[in-house]
């Protein structure tokens, strides 16, 4: 009589199955970008490519496929974020450093931004992507004194409608100086937290790091 081993190896990853699944998601974010949530699973599959019966082996129902797609979104932002902001050690820089970049991403990665503009301010409700990273960023900041205001998650809320909103305004403004409305904006959500107006002024004239857009 034999017996399977505890440490029996582990079932190899499908690579067709992976880009089956990469696929949807992809089709997916491509949908909500453009605001087309209300299609069918026929449509979804002809966008992204792949059979009909391959989307059952891979999610349970559309709401599912464009939850995942949401939160993809969200985390390529949030690693976007750890990037522009790595080596900073003021909770107030690493904030103003954070939301200047991604401002800027707005003419880069508009299907990033579209997907979160789609979604609205229930991206800030997620523990994906942005959201953890901010809080953190902010309970640091109130923590060491920089930021005045009395709770993170009102911090959050406030300055994460600020920065939709700064996104929103340049996807509806193609013309608009990014850089110019990116740094104005975290210019004044520094001062909503609580940020001196000549230290605001001091953190948003900082250089920023340089940063390979994903393409």
């Amino acid at each position: 009589m034999t017996t399977e081993t505890a440490d029996a190896p582990a079932r190899r990853p499908d690579p067709r199955r992976a880009r089956t699944r990469n696929a949807l998601i992809g089709a997916a974010r491509r949908l909500l970008a453009d605001g087309r949530a209300a299609v069918s699973v026929q449509e979804i599959t002809d966008e992204a490519g792949v059979g009909f019966g391959s989307f059952y082996n891979h999610f349970e129902t559309k709401e599912e496929l464009f939850t995942e797609a949401v939160a993809s979104v969200l985390d390529e932002w949030g690693e976007l974020r750890d990037a522009v902001v790595d080596g900073i050690e003021d909770p107030a820089e690493v904030f103003a450093v954070s939301f200047r970049m991604l401002g800027r991403m707005q003419r880069h990665l508009p299907e990033l931004v579209r997907v979160m503009l789609h979604q609205g301010m229930s991206v800030l409700l997620t523990d994906r992507g942005l959201r953890p990273r901010a809080l953190a960023d902010l309970r640091r900041g109130i923590e060491a004194g920089r930021f005045t205001v009395p709770d993170a998650e009102m911090a959050l809320m406030m300055s994460g409608g600020a920065l939709l909103g700064l996104v929103q305004l340049l996807d509806a403004h193609p013309d608009l100086d990014d850089a110019r409305a990116s740094d104005d904006y975290a210019r004044h959500v520094l001062l909503m937290l609580g940020i001196e107006k000549d230290d605001a002024d001091r953190i948003v004239a900082l250089p920023l790091p340089e940063i390979s857009v994903p393409v």
